[in-house]
């Protein structure tokens, strides 16, 4: 198969807005802990607070991890683009799916990130009760029951 030139630049956009999420996410995190640490510092309920910070730092490690594989996956790219651009197809071909699987990598940890995310919302609202954890069937009855 011939790499074309245009094949590895359709990772370009792909690469930026994701990129652009990821940095997203890590600001919101990092505001978040600075806040958490200082009502750590104040409150009572530390181990709730404890318990969300120690989640957000191994997010923001997961938040790093992804945005070092989407750099990868852009300089593997254009490196690929170099490559096809001198005429070395195989090495252009084997630098290309580096390039993807550096990708698929960086939208795995994106994965586990967000399936963390949900558990630290879950331990903010731990300290409620009378809260339920319906599985997705359990709220479509219960949603269709009333109606």
């Amino acid at each position: 198969m011939e790499l074309s030139v245009n094949v590895p630049a359709l990772l370009f956009p792909a690469i930026s807005l994701i990129m652009l999420a990821y940095t997203n996410r890590f600001l919101a995190l990092s505001s978040r802990v600075r806040i958490l640490h200082d009502k750590y510092q104040l409150e009572e309920q530390r181990h709730i607070l404890f318990g969300q910070i120690k989640n957000l730092k191994y997010r923001i490690k997961l938040i790093q991890n992804m945005q070092t594989y989407g750099v990868a996956t852009l300089l593997l790219s254009i490196l690929s683009m170099f490559f096809i651009f001198i005429n070395y197809q195989i090495i252009a071909q084997v630098i290309f799916a580096t390039s993807l699987i550096t990708f698929s990598v960086s939208i795995f940890l994106s994965f586990i990130e967000i399936r963390l995310s949900t558990r630290a919302i879950e331990l903010e609202l731990s300290d409620m009760e009378g809260l339920e954890d319906p599985s997705v069937m359990e709220y479509l009855r219960k949603k269709f029951d009333r109606d």
